[in-house]
């Protein structure tokens, strides 16, 4: 794989971007995408993001899990309400993704960024039409283990790449690409650092690291890799306190 640089270079700082995942109207994190084995961490998703937001947050992550392993969205008030809240913060979600009518109910809901991800898996295309109608606003969501993309809610595990997936969406429009190494999700046991660039370098489109992040050694690990990172997604590190928003976001400034 060519290791120069093949993406846009991002001349924003990384952000540093807190996981609000929605469980059933708590505030939860899972443990590699497991429903089951979940630690509850509130049952005030709204007070939860205002916290996140008061330490220094600049963009917050919301999962409706519910959703995703459903099919439909299940937690809209809470979103809209969190969306409400903080009117000029940006806001990306996913979780249950699977029309252009809810694409269009949450950005008018004030949310910035819709996170496909099953359903850009099953059908391609529809990224395409989502990028032509709500242009700048789509998130491909890509989550992989041991290199191959999972989907519903990471109950089924493909036997599509994700660095194939990655490059299907290119020239899609897409804004850019989460990805999850399902197997350090919620474990606390570092990020992907190579997976997660050699994906941007593939796929010429900036990543969103997520999985793993336990503390400020993992953004030490990707702030070389800036120039193809567009944020970094902290969960179970923030809520147990391993990792502060702020002093990590400092350290992605500098």
């Amino acid at each position: 794989m060519n290791e120069k640089l093949t993406t846009k270079p991002i001349l924003k700082p990384t952000l540093i971007i807190p996981a609000i995942d929605l469980k059933d109207g708590k505030c939860v994190r899972l443990k590699q995408g497991r429903m089951e084995d979940d630690t509850v961490f509130g049952d005030d998703p709204v007070a939860i993001a205002n916290r996140w937001v008061h330490e220094g947050a600049r963009r917050l992550h919301l999962v409706d899990l519910n959703g995703a392993f459903d099919g439909i969205p299940v937690h809209k008030e809470v979103v809209t309400a969190i969306a409400k809240a903080h009117p000029n913060l940006p806001i990306q979600l996913g979780g249950g993704v699977r029309s252009l009518d809810t694409i269009r109910h949450y950005l008018e809901a004030g949310l910035t960024y819709i996170i496909i991800g099953t359903k850009a898996v099953e059908d391609p295309k529809f990224v395409e039409q989502a990028c032509q109608e709500f242009s700048g606003h789509i998130i491909v969501g890509i989550d992989a283990k041991n290199g191959y993309v999972a989907t519903h809610g990471w109950a089924n595990v493909t036997d599509i790449k994700a660095c194939d997936l990655g490059k299907r969406f290119a020239d899609a429009g897409v804004s850019s690409i989460v990805y999850t190494d399902i197997a350090r999700d919620g474990m606390m046991q570092g990020v992907n650092v190579e997976q997660t660039v050699n994906l941007a370098k593939y796929s010429q489109l900036p990543v969103i690291a997520s999985g793993g992040v336990t503390d400020l050694q993992d953004i030490e690990n990707l702030k070389p890799y800036g120039a193809y990172l567009e944020g970094i997604i902290t969960g179970r590190a923030i809520y147990e306190g391993t990792l502060d928003i702020a002093s990590a976001q400092v350290l992605l400034d500098n």
